[in-house]
């Protein structure tokens, strides 16, 4: 029906009580009407920016509990087990065994004894970073020599145990620092940062070539990552040792460990990456920065770290860089291979599994094919 101005009659679509009409129109009807199942709603949000949102705010809130827990675990309260302490000659003078005996008391650990002929022999231990002190008795004396250089935080409590026991025991103390820290690094923790530095804009770096550069071939991800290391390790060192002076670094030494740092944290990432995509951060932060930082013996020296950290950390590229670096500033000359196998190890794998699984990665792109030859 029309009114007379030829528009629809409203009364058409509705019954006398303004409910839409049951024989069609507008009433919802079908798939399009019903709601959702959950499992439907569950397919769309997995879908949707949200699914992954929600999911990195849940794993934000465990990293920040997590990173605060391992450094807190490893650094919080340092706690000496066994010093590796080198005697010269045998502990078998009273007052040698009763200075050791209270030692250990007041620590509450044991000393790793180890008998060296002569204090030559002793001191060149020290050196290899064998022992992290020389004890000699002199007669009418115990001479207790620490190595800051060793270990900032086990040379400070050995010193301060030393005196006390000394007291305690009526036996008279010499303390001597064989190898002290630079001026101008006085609690041992320069580095400790400059090895955390490269390992972070390590990663981070193939993060943001991931990111900005993400066409680059396998090849070419390679070649940028060992020129981004390179140029980033001189950036270090140079700041930390011509800059602010803080360190005298073997210049060219500790500018390649820390660009073999970079480079090897770089393709850890990028390892990751191929193998599980947009979450290849939570392997790698959690092997660098949870897990490989605490346990370096960079800011807590192995002997007071947890056993298993100590034990872990030697074999992660942070300990293995911090170990390498740390040998390069104090103890020239006496350079181990372990720490550069380490790291070199790790690289070599990242690199094999990047390179074998490139077609994986989610970067890279289709090179232009050649024109066919006229016929």
């Amino acid at each position: 029906m029309f009114d007379h101005r030829g528009a629809s009659d409203p009364s058409d679509d509705q019954g006398r009580n303004g409910e839409p009409d049951r024989s069609g129109g507008s009433a919802p009807h079908g798939a399009h009407g019903r709601p959702g199942t959950a499992a439907e709603k569950w397919a769309a949000f997995k879908k949707s920016p949200f699914f992954p949102a929600c999911v990195l705010v849940l794993i934000l809130a465990a990293a920040a509990g997590l990173f605060a827990g391992s450094y807190t675990y490893a650094m919080a309260n340092p706690t000496p087990r066994h010093i590796p302490t080198a005697v010269v000659g045998s502990p078998r003078a009273p007052q040698e065994r009763a200075f050791v005996l209270g030692m250990e008391k007041a620590l509450n650990a044991s000393l790793r004894l180890t008998g060296y002929a002569t204090y030559g022999r002793a001191r060149r231990a020290v050196d290899e970073q064998e022992e992290f002190t020389i004890l000699h008795d002199r007669g009418n004396h115990v001479e207790l020599d620490v190595s800051g250089a060793s270990g900032a935080t086990v040379a400070q409590l050995l010193a301060e145990a030393g005196v006390k026991v000394g007291r305690a025991t009526g036996v008279d103390v010499t303390l001597r620092d064989i190898n002290p820290l630079q001026k101008g690094d006085p609690r041992g923790l320069a580095l400790f940062y400059i090895s955390l530095a490269a390992v972070i804009i390590g990663f981070v770096g193939a993060i943001q070539l991931s990111v900005h550069a993400r066409a680059l071939n396998p090849a070419e991800r390679i070649a940028f990552t060992v020129a981004y290391a390179l140029l980033g390790g001189f950036a270090i060192a140079a700041v930390v040792d011509w800059w602010l002076g803080a360190l005298r670094l073997p210049f060219l030494e500790s500018w390649l460990i820390l660009a073999l740092t970079m480079f090897t944290s770089g393709m850890v990432f990028t390892m990751f990456n191929t193998l599980m995509g947009r979450w290849a951060m939570l392997p790698t932060w959690g092997l660098m920065v949870l897990l490989g930082n605490p346990s370096s013996g960079g800011a807590v020296s192995w002997p007071l770290l947890p056993s298993a950290l100590g034990h872990i950390g030697r074999w992660l590229p942070p300990g293995a860089s911090v170990n390498a670096q740390h040998t390069a500033v104090y103890f020239g000359g006496h350079q181990h291979a372990f720490p550069f196998l380490v790291l070199a190890g790790w690289s070599a794998v990242s690199c094999a599994v990047f390179w074998g699984w490139r077609h994986r990665h989610p970067g890279g792109r289709e090179l232009a094919a050649a024109p066919a030859a006229p016929g």
